[in-house]
């Protein structure tokens, strides 16, 4: 999936100005801040390439000139391939270095492991689709949530105030309401979403989508467990006046098993794992220009 936005320039600033507060020391202990150079970043391994845009804005906001390819966000490369390379001072060009480097190294690993989650859940179904939580590293969300878009997944939701989610955690405050009640009441407050309800076992998923829930989420169940409720689910089409609730599967969801999970017939795989991809190598070279 290609570069479905990018970063602000508050949230880029605050990138590089983290790590040159005042400049580049040694640059400008050398006396060689004034020099010309070039800047190249290259994919030092196959990868899924995120954070491209943000790295040549980084270098536009310290006056770098951007010279050559720029590889688009979500484009799947190979090993060597020329990302973005960038002209200007030399103390400006160290100055956008690590800052852009890392970031499009930890974009990279988490788009990547994305892509390949993606892949492997779609051997299982070509439809499947494949939803990040949002338990990404605090303070990561906008980087986070566009690696996920680049690798081919979607946001699981990106926080409690936009979707209902009914967890255990809620229903311990009900009391005895029925579950029927539960879903009418969230209905009647927010007619136009969806109301999703994680369950533990069968014998819960039953309950609440013979209650009108839309969406069945099964937490770390396995995928027999899963085929046997993909299967009650479809006898609930017409009820409620739907199709039949949706099947969600979370909790442990990851490449190794997402093909499983998929032939069960469940319509998302909802994932944290993306997060924990490992950054993919980014090459940088610095030389004088006009060499």
């Amino acid at each position: 999936m290609r570069n479905p936005y990018t970063l602000s320039d508050p949230e880029l600033e605050t990138l590089l100005l983290d790590d040159a507060p005042w400049g580049d020391a040694t640059s400008w202990g050398l006396d060689i801040s004034d020099a010309g150079g070039r800047m190249q970043f290259r994919a030092r391994h196959a990868q899924v390439v995120c954070g491209s845009e943000e790295a040549a804005r980084m270098g536009q906001l310290r006056g770098l000139q951007h010279d050559g390819p720029l590889v688009g966000s979500g484009t799947p490369v190979e090993a060597g391939t020329l990302l973005l390379s960038l002209t200007g001072r030399a103390a400006d060009l160290h100055r956008v270095w690590k800052p852009a480097q890392t970031l499009m190294e930890y974009a990279g690993g988490m788009a990547t492991a994305t892509a390949e989650l993606v892949a492997a859940a779609r051997r299982g179904h070509p439809q499947i689709a494949v939803a990040c939580t949002r338990k990404h590293l605090p303070g990561s969300k906008s980087l986070s949530v566009k690696a996920i878009l680049c690798g081919g997944a979607a946001p699981h939701r990106l926080g409690i105030s936009d979707t209902l989610l009914v967890f255990a955690e809620h229903r311990a405050f009900l009391g005895d309401l029925p579950a029927g009640q539960a879903v009418a009441r969230l209905k009647q407050a927010w007619p136009e979403r969806q109301v999703v309800v994680e369950v533990a076992d069968e014998d819960e998923a039953v309950l609440w989508m013979e209650a009108g829930a839309d969406v069945i989420q099964l937490e770390k169940c396995p995928p027999e467990t899963v085929a046997r409720v993909v299967a009650r689910a479809a006898t609930q089409a017409g009820k409620h006046g739907s199709n039949g609730p949706l099947i969600a599967v979370a909790g442990g969801v990851n490449a190794g098993n997402a093909e499983a999970y998929a032939r069960t017939g469940a319509r998302i795989l909802v994932s944290s794992a993306p997060y924990q991809g490992a950054p993919r190598d980014v090459a940088v070279s610095l030389e004088p220009w006009p060499a």
